[in-house]
């Protein structure tokens, strides 16, 4: 996104300067059109003289904030307050200064004759091309509130989901660190003790003892080269995955993984049908949409499929044939779309999908929970019970040891 400079003439004739945000000199002609304005001048400002990566060095703004801002701007618009100064409101009131700032911006932007969602264009780590394409269509179509509201509606949406799945996935993230922390405090600071003990008591110690000592040599001999080994093989992965075929194979494999996989497909499935139906809802052409869907994830697998869908709409086909070739997406989904095109109500239908499948990641989120909240209970007590047996059979058995 670029900053161009312009002198342009309104309908009295009039000339006005200001600076505009747009892709490129093209796009900026059409924004200052779309504003009744004919373009005398444009040029392009350097980029230098922006300064937009200062705008960020505050904490992010959440999905719940973006939300917030929709339904806040809406209601204010709604009720009479020029755009630019119901924006102000909302800064002034914003805990978050980097969103803050962000806004100040898009008000200075206004000012000088910018559109919102041209102004929002300059800040893509805030405003994404979702939201973007949702405020211009809105704007376009003289509906700005309406779909602010269905913007808010969406990120509210997709904050609950996101929150629901980090949480149910903290647990046991924060069990196998807890496992780790374990086991590195055995082997540093309980078995060292344990051999000195076993070596002022002597003789011979039980097999077990044995195994596990033998194990825990093995280890302690060889963690400098297992460690080097660890890294380069993360190295390799990461070098691996950065190739073509390596992101194919490890979207796959993230996709095929038990229980997770699974979650992270439905879940992804369920945004994709209410970023589909708030998209299709606003006017968005459906290319357009699934121009936007494609960029929703970042697992390769699924961007190929949309883009499969994408280009074989564009070929003739229809939606729910189109997404059937693709071979991910689920049959309920690709039915319900079936008859959301046949019946003219698509965005209605994708509605009720979305929840469908919210539902089926609560679902699927508490079967996970169910497997694995035992399973990981067992792994710490079985680690447990291995320790406490090999470094206590031998005093078990001292009177044996001692003979």
């Amino acid at each position: 996104m670029s900053n161009f400079k312009y002198s342009a003439k309104d309908i009295s004739g009039q000339i006005k300067e200001g600076v505009v945000a747009a892709e490129s000199e093209d796009e900026a002609t059409m924004i200052l059109r779309e504003q009744g304005l004919i373009p005398v001048e444009i040029r392009q400002v350097p980029s230098k003289k922006i300064g937009t990566k200062r705008h960020f060095k505050g904490r992010r703004v959440k999905a719940a904030e973006l939300s917030s801002f929709c339904w806040q701007l809406a209601t204010m618009i709604e009720g009479g307050i020029p755009l630019i100064s119901a924006i102000e409101t909302i800064a002034e009131d914003s805990e978050n200064k980097n969103f803050q700032t962000v806004l100040t911006h898009l008000m200075d932007s206004m000012q000088k004759g910018s559109t919102l969602h041209a102004s929002m264009k300059r800040f893509p780590k805030v405003f994404d091309n979702l939201f973007c394409s949702l405020v211009m269509a809105g704007e376009s179509g003289g509906a700005l509130p309406e779909t602010l509201n269905r913007l808010g509606s969406y990120y509210d949406s997709r904050d609950k989901l996101v929150r629901r799945v980090k949480t149910a996935m903290a647990y046991p993230i924060l069990v196998l660190t807890f496992v780790v922390f374990l086991v590195v405090f055995i082997m540093v600071f309980i078995i060292p003790r344990f051999k000195v003990i076993f070596d002022t008591i002597g003789g011979e110690l039980p097999l077990f003892t044995r195994i596990f000592m033998g194990v825990y040599d093995a280890i302690a001999n060889n963690i400098i080269f297992a460690m080097m080994f660890f890294v380069l093989v993360m190295v390799g992965l990461v070098l691996y995955s950065r190739t073509k075929r390596g992101a194919i194979t490890v979207s796959k494999i993230v996709l095929k993984i038990p229980l997770i996989g699974k979650v992270k497909k439905q879940a992804f499935i369920a945004m994709f049908c209410k970023t589909f139906a708030t998209l299709l809802a606003a006017g968005v052409t459906v290319l357009d949409a699934l121009e936007i869907l494609s960029n929703m994830s970042g697992n390769t697998v699924i961007k190929d499929a949309m883009f499969y869908t994408r280009e074989s709409i564009v070929r003739g086909s229809g939606i729910s044939k189109s997404m059937t070739a693709s071979g991910f997406f689920p049959k309920v989904l690709i039915q319900m779309t079936k008859v959301g095109e046949e019946s003219g109500a698509l965005p209605n239908v994708l509605d009720q999908t979305y929840s469908y499948y919210e539902r089926r990641v609560e679902s699927t989120i508490t079967t996970v929970m169910s497997i694995l909240e035992p399973t990981l209970i067992l792994t710490v007590g079985s680690i447990v019970l291995i320790v406490v047996l090999a470094l206590y059979l031998p005093i078990f058995n001292i009177s044996e040891v001692r003979q």
